[in-house]
Order: structure tokens, then sequence, then C-alpha cells
């Protein structure tokens, strides 16, 4: 390690495309040598952050990194080689270029800190160490001030939160980022949720999030200028939910959470990067032959409805629920609330929950049951213990609303324990994800997203946020938007309602979600007789739920998107749209070599004004031909690829 550097250190990508930068920027009244320690980012030569702050506010302590020395650092290169059961992509393989600098103050009692940081050609990250040191008794952070400065106000897509407790369910509403400033002088600045994603026009598309936050709280953005020309954003970390005290209280040694740049000359390229998972611990589940991605019937959003089209909470109704994931080739039926009450080790005695198990092993399908956090927290030791002996396949977990450190510790015990006792794990009411499902893979899926259920409430589910949803929220990692609706209207004929629930926008962009979103653990949400006898059905039961790679082909947020994805040999596409129709060109440039037989679901010609018919047809193509896809207003396109031979 070099010593006493005085000029500032960088490290590029593997690709030269990226390069991080950090320096000191001396202030007043400090030495000349010491200052406030800042990186800065560079894109193919652009400047996309300016020199941004790096400042941890520790209990009874000065800030630490706001007179510091660059006293040395590390360079290195590395490779993240690892496999997923589920996700995106299936083998990963990136390559990184990496630099650790030592950050120190005068003195000989002075303390010290390291930024450990990464540059894939994707995107950039970085993280606090701080030591074991005579300095220093504890980490007990009171916030962070890490600082995201665009060298422009830039245009974001932010999904602002009500506060520190909530579902991260709400809309990413696009604006330019001094929109976010706290324009009206009130004591409190508005609460951004992560990822963001930032399009810097003629510099690159950005998205600013966080991973492997074990032993920490969650990362909340804002912009806290105060003014209407202010344009950056500064992290604030989630506080206790219980009591008073710091955000994270940890031993030392301790790492914080990384911060992650994802970075691209289009806004899909980022959804291609596995940076975050990249950035999580390996696999800790030694034995993973019974985790299965896979799609699920589904009770609830539906209304519990059974085959006399009449709500039915029971034992009887729920196995109709099974025969259809049976018919259907599914491999799960989602149970969810209502079997227990406040005891979770408990039946309420309207559904036999060992009972359906045992029905639904007779016809190979396995039984997710819904869980109340609060009970799950007071009750895992003794109810995971019994799940399994029931022979329940996953729990899925709900209204946890929280992303304190105490709150991300429980998501790592329930993943743990879960593990332990062969539970899969479906989070909801949660927090984006942060790339845990690569350490414990039984996690599957997570929620944190304004899905479809809110057709059952209001309007707030609509084919703009379909088309944003990628950019933004998948960013971060799997998805529970639970799709599938198939009572397909326009806009103008859709009424919110609890029991049958409508959809607006086309069946054909409903079936593209499918392809769209990533979710290992897939809902199919509509009722069994809803279903019966439609042709396009036959797309839901082939398409799956894990792929071995994933290609945006186009698009742009809250426009329209095409992606393809590649599950062994098959490759499967979903193109959907806003309320905009287009007629798209897509090369076929993705697939491999030879022939290949494309099952075609489009919009039918009148889609726009029967949301409902699909048009399905068979066609030959090559990698060197080139599909258009049909939109309607609301619309979409979801393709099959079988080889041919």
């Amino acid at each position: 390690m070099s010593r006493a550097q005085s000029g500032p250190v960088e490290v590029s990508s593997p690709d030269h495309r990226t390069t991080l930068r950090f320096a000191v920027q001396p202030g007043k009244g400090q030495s000349a040598s010491d200052g406030q320690l800042v990186y800065s980012v560079t894109f193919r030569g652009k400047p996309v952050l300016e020199d941004s702050a790096l400042r941890l506010e520790l209990v009874g302590q000065p800030p630490l990194g706001a007179a510091v020395h660059i006293a040395g650092s590390t360079p290195g290169s590395a490779v993240d080689d690892y496999t997923l059961l589920a996700g995106k992509a299936s083998a990963i393989h990136d390559a990184y270029n990496s630099l650790t600098v030592e950050a120190a103050e005068d003195g000989s009692t002075g303390r010290k800190f390291e930024i450990e940081a990464r540059v894939y050609n994707s995107g950039v990250a970085f993280r606090y160490h701080v030591p074991e040191q005579a300095a220093l008794s504890r980490y007990q952070l009171t916030q962070e001030d890490t600082e995201f400065r665009p060298v422009m106000d830039a245009s974001a897509w932010a999904l602002r939160l009500p506060n520190y407790q909530s579902g991260y369910e709400s809309e990413y509403v696009p604006q330019v980022l001094s929109a976010l400033s706290n324009q009206g002088g009130v004591s409190s600045y508005i609460l951004n949720g992560a990822p963001m994603l930032l399009h810097l026009p003629g510099v690159a598309w950005a998205a600013v999030g966080e991973a492997d936050l074990e032993g920490n709280a969650a990362m909340y953005l804002e912009n806290p200028t105060g003014n209407w020309t202010g344009h950056y954003l500064v992290t604030k970390i989630s506080p206790p939910v219980e009591g008073q005290g710091p955000a994270v209280d940890a031993s030392l040694p301790h790492d914080t959470a990384w911060r992650v740049l994802l970075l691209g000359d289009t806004a899909g390229d980022l959804i291609e990067s596995n940076v975050i998972t990249d950035l999580n611990p390996a696999n800790r589940v030694s034995d993973t032959s019974w985790i299965h991605p896979g799609k699920a019937s589904w009770n609830w959003w539906n209304g519990d409805l059974g085959p006399d089209g009449k709500p039915a909470y029971t034992t009887k109704n729920m196995e109709y629920y099974v025969d259809f994931a049976a018919e259907s080739d599914f491999p799960y039926m989602m149970l969810d609330a209502g079997w227990s009450g406040g005891d979770i080790t408990k039946l309420r005695g309207n559904v036999d929950v060992p009972e359906l198990v045992r029905y639904a092993a007779k016809k190979n399908v396995k039984v997710w049951i819904w869980l109340y956090s609060k009970s799950v927290a007071a009750q895992m030791q003794t109810a995971f213990p019994l799940y399994e002996k029931w022979g329940v396949a996953g729990v899925k977990i709900d209204f946890i609303l929280r992303n304190d450190q105490q709150g991300i510790q429980w998501y790592y015990d329930v993943a743990k324990l879960a593990a332990e006792h062969h539970l899969m794990v479906d989070f909801h009411g949660a927090m984006t994800p942060w790339g845990i499902e690569r350490t414990y893979p039984n996690v599957l899926n997570y929620e944190a997203v304004l899905g479809l259920e809110n057709n059952k409430a209001g309007r707030r589910d609509s084919p703009i946020d379909r088309t944003v949803f990628p950019f933004t929220r998948m960013l971060s990692g799997p998805m529970d938007y639970t799709p599938g609706g198939f009572d397909n209207v326009t806009e103008a004929d859709f009424v919110a309602r609890d029991q049958n629930p409508m959809v607006m926008g086309t069946r054909a962009q409903q079936l593209a979600l499918y392809v769209v979103f990533e979710a290992p653990l897939e809902m199919v949400s509509d009722t069994p007789q809803t279903y019966a006898n439609q042709p396009s059905f036959q797309f839901l039961r082939d398409v799956p739920t894990a792929w071995d790679a994933t290609r945006v082909l186009d698009g742009e947020p809250g426009e329209f998107v095409t992606i393809a994805r590649r599950h062994g040999r098959e490759w499967y596409l979903g193109s959907i749209t806003n309320w905009t129709p287009r007629n798209l060109r897509v090369p076929l440039s993705f697939l491999g070599s030879g022939r290949y037989t494309a099952e075609i679901y489009e919009d039918a010609a009148d889609a726009g004004q029967n949301p409902k018919h699909v048009t399905i047809r068979k066609q030959g193509v090559r990698s060197s031909d080139t599909l258009t896809l049909p939109l309607a207003t609301g619309g979409g396109c979801a393709v099959r690829f079988v080889p041919v031979g």
C-alpha cells in the first residue's frame, strides 16, 4: 500500500468506459493535506457525478470523512463467478477492478476508515469499512452523508414514500432532481426509496441503489438543497422503529452496505446488470435441491371465488385451486390470508392446511401459506418446524413495513431459519430487494411494487406504470407484481371491484408481463373459470419463471419495453406499451443459430376497443429475421421461440 498520497486516486472498469475517482477537497481552517473526502464518476469520458462527499456521522463524534487525507490505496481486480437458482441469468461472470482507499485524520489519535470500491462494466459500487481503532469503541451511526451529485439537473424517476415504514408500493414519478428539493422550507424533506433511475441526456442513464444490507439499515435518498436550483442527492438511513438510539449500532470492524451506481448507454442496459447480486455474499444454503421457481394458482386476488362463482374460504374451495394448478402443470398453490388467527401455529377452522397439503401432494402440487410478519417475528422458531412437518413449500410473509437495522436483521433471520426447515420465502409489504436471494436462494420473491392488487380498490395500476417498473423497481431484483388478470378492459370501461377485478390494458399485455417482469415465484392471479377455454392461457402454462439469460431489446421508461429471456434452448419475448399504440420492429439477433418456431400471442386488430382479443399464430424464424409487433393502446405481445430439431 502506498502512503501519504497527496493526489487523487482512481480505478476504471475492465472495458475502460467508466472511471471512479477519489480526492480530498481542502476546507477552511484545515491543513493543506486534510479535507473532505469526495468521489466522482465519468462514463465514456464524460462526467456523470461531480465531486460528492463521503462522510459518516457517529454518536458523540465529529463527522468522519470531513477532515481526512488519503493515506494510501490498494488496486486489485477479480471476477465474480457464481450461479443463481432463479433470476435474470443462471451463470454470472462479472469482472471488476477494485480500489481500497485508506482515509485518515491527522494526529496520533486520529480516526481512520477505508472505502472499498469496485468498478464493473455496468456500474460502480463502494462501501465504508471502519476498522478497530483506539479512537472508536463501537460503530454507532446517526446518519450517513453519502452524496450523489449529477453534473446536471438529471431527469429522475423517484419513488416518493411517506415515512420510513412503508411497503414501497407507489408510482415512480418522473421529474427533474431539483423538483425533489425542499422548496417550502419545512423541517422535513421528501423521502425517496431506492433504486432511483436517472437520465443525464447526452451522457448516460444511471440508477442509484444499494446491495448487501446485512448488519445495516436501509438507505433512502433526498434532495436537501431547500431551493429550486439544487439537484443532488444525499443518503438518509432508516432510523430505529422502536425507541431512540443510533441508526446502526455495531461492533468494529464494520462494513456498511454497498452504494451502487448502475450506468449504461440506454435505460435497458441497467436491467441486464447483475451488480446487485454480485455484491452480496455467496450462497449459504448447502442443499438447494428442494428450492424450485415456478408458477402458482392463487385464491386471494379474485376474491376466493369457487367453481360456482361464489366466494368461499374453505378447504374444499382451496382444493379447487389445487386442481387448477395440477391441470395447468403449475407446481404451486398459494393459500392467502385467513387460515389462522394471531397464533400462526393453530388453524382457524375454515381451511385445514395439513389436509390441503396432503391433497395437493397427491396431484404433484405444493402449497404456500400467507403469514403476518409480526406473528412470524414472535413465533417462527415454533412455526417453521411445524410447517416443515405439514409439508408446506413456502411462506408469504406480509406487512413487514420496516427496514431499520433490526428489521433488516429480521429478513436474514427469517431466510436462514426458513432454509433450515426447507421453506421458500416471498416477502410482501416489504422494501425493495438488495440481493439477499444470492445468499439465501430460498428467498424467491419480494413485493415492494404497485401491483395488480390495486385494481381491486382503485385506478392506480395502469399500462403506464407497467412500462416504468422494469427500469426502476426491477433494477433491484425480483418483483411479485402478480399478473395474469383476464378481465381486460379499456381505460374508459374500467371499474374497481374486489371480486372478479378488471384490468386496464389488453390480455396480450398481461401475457407479456410474465416475460417482462422478473419473478421466480409467479402468481397466475385470476380464477380457474376465467382461464377455462381461453387459447391464450397456453402461454401462461408454457412460460418459465427462471432464466439463463436476459436481453433488453428496446424501451423507454413510461413508454414501452421489449425484453427477451432464454430458458434452456427456448427464448421468450415480452413487449408492452403505455396507452400509445405502436408497431415495433424487433430484430431477432438474440436467437441462436438454426431455425425456430415463433408462437406469437399479439393484440388483435380490434384489441384497442376489445382488449380481451388476442391473435395467436406461428411462423418460422431465424436470428437474421425481424418481427413486427403490433401493440394496441395499453397493449402487448408475448412470443415463445422453440428450436426446430
